[in-house]
């Protein structure tokens, strides 16, 4: 019998033995998959590292995230790719590679896919087609279903490393310099108010949460998120928020806006913002201006630059002001842009600190305090360079205040 079928026989003895009507835990549903195996003649003769990876799949298929719990489970894979029913396709070590598993019918991907989502009590369907949810060990997963995806049901899995990864792990991947890394320890400590921009996968989230390890402990935070993802560390005073989508139930969506309103009123020092993609880069804004110093956000965007204007049009999706005056918020409320992209041999580096300046002559004015540099590339293909400081930061007056200048 072929390893697939034997599979599927299991699989269908041991849900025939389930009682549905009640909970099984781990334990139970692990001592009924020995159970079935030990009555099956077929495998008295299985080496035995094969009845080992039967039994491992059989509980992840019932338990778990079927053939993707594997995936989910090694701390080298950092995007998993399903394409409805064909080839799954993952990110490993920085490579990105196609898979030979794949799932047998679309009925057995939904399951998956509804077991995701009831974790975290969200709800996919054809009338509620697309949403964002997270796994247990807070990997963001986004799931898109018919009839908006045409191809079967696609589900993108961003896979977050088991321990936040510290600016010191950065320095040593020389994705930061040492120099630059001390000077936004210094910004972060003093209240300053940073935004990181960068492309998609450029570790903006990971960066958030290494600088928000130099967040004084005796501050009240508050984070801000369409999917839970930040893993912020040593801060007792934590306030964690998620947003929430409608459903026909009755509930209405709660949408970022709603969450930075309310945290308005729950006495933070600092607001962090997971990522803004739209009106709520409004009242973000707000916050950055009402006295929530050491703020911090996240934001797609090409260069530090580019967040800028990104910023201004997402600030008229939440509210229509003049231009001027946008730009006027915007320059107040932001200090430092932290810009973060990946280099063509696949690794991730800070390419731009920029202070943002007063708002002047219809402008916001830039001032450039490193730029990374690309000096070579090697016989592998890793570009070999760094950040180079390019001037002074200009305003100081928290620096001073903070005893820090």
């Amino acid at each position: 019998m072929e390893y697939g079928e034997l599979k599927r026989n299991l699989k269908n003895a041991i849900q025939e033995r389930m009682d549905y009507g009640r909970d099984y835990s781990d334990e139970e549903v692990d001592d009924l998959i020995d159970e079935t195996m030990l009555g099956q003649e077929e495998l008295r003769l299985c080496p035995v590292d094969v009845r080992r990876r039967l039994k491992r799949e059989l509980f992840h298929s019932l338990r778990r995230l079927d053939i993707l719990q594997s995936f989910v489970d090694d701390a080298s894979v950092t995007e998993i790719m399903i394409n409805g029913i064909n080839p799954i396709f993952i990110e490993q070590s920085g490579v990105l590679r196609e898979l030979e598993v794949r799932f047998e019918s679309v009925e057995k991907l939904q399951d998956v896919i509804q077991k995701i989502v009831a974790g975290c009590n969200r709800v996919v369907n054809e009338a509620s087609p697309i949403v964002d949810a997270r796994l247990a060990n807070g990997s963001r997963v986004n799931i898109v279903m018919k009839p908006i995806a045409l191809n079967g049901p696609i589900v993108t899995i961003r896979r977050f490393p088991d321990h936040p990864i510290t600016m010191e792990q950065l320095v040593r991947m020389e994705s930061i310099s040492e120099e630059a890394a001390q000077f936004l320890q210094k910004l972060v400590k003093a209240g300053y108010n940073l935004f990181v921009s960068g492309g998609t996968g450029s570790g903006k989230t990971t960066f958030l949460n290494a600088l928000s390890a130099w967040i004084p402990g005796d501050e009240r935070v508050i984070t801000i998120e369409d999917s839970a993802e930040l893993q912020l560390q040593d801060i007792p005073n934590l306030v964690r928020l998620e947003t929430r989508n409608g459903n026909l139930e009755g509930c209405r969506e709660i949408s970022i806006r709603d969450l930075i309103r309310a945290s308005l009123r729950m006495r933070p020092d600092r607001i962090i913002v997971g990522e803004v993609r739209g009106g709520e880069a409004f009242d973000m804004m707000q916050c950055l201006n009402t006295g929530h110093d050491g703020s911090m956000s996240t934001g797609h965007a090409n260069s530090a630059a580019d967040m800028l204007s990104r910023l201004e049009n997402m600030v008229l999706m939440g509210m229509d002001l003049p231009l001027a005056a946008i730009r006027q918020q915007i320059a107040s409320g932001l200090d430092v842009i932290v810009h973060l992209g990946r280099l063509r041999d696949k690794s991730r580096k800070v390419l731009e600190i920029i202070e943002v300046l007063g708002y002047d002559e219809e402008q916001i004015g830039l001032n450039p305090l490193y730029v990374y540099e690309e000096q070579s590339e090697d016989d592998a293909g890793h570009i070999l360079g760094g950040l180079r400081r390019r001037g002074a930061l200009m305003d100081e007056h928290k620096l001073k205040a903070a005893g820090l200048s």
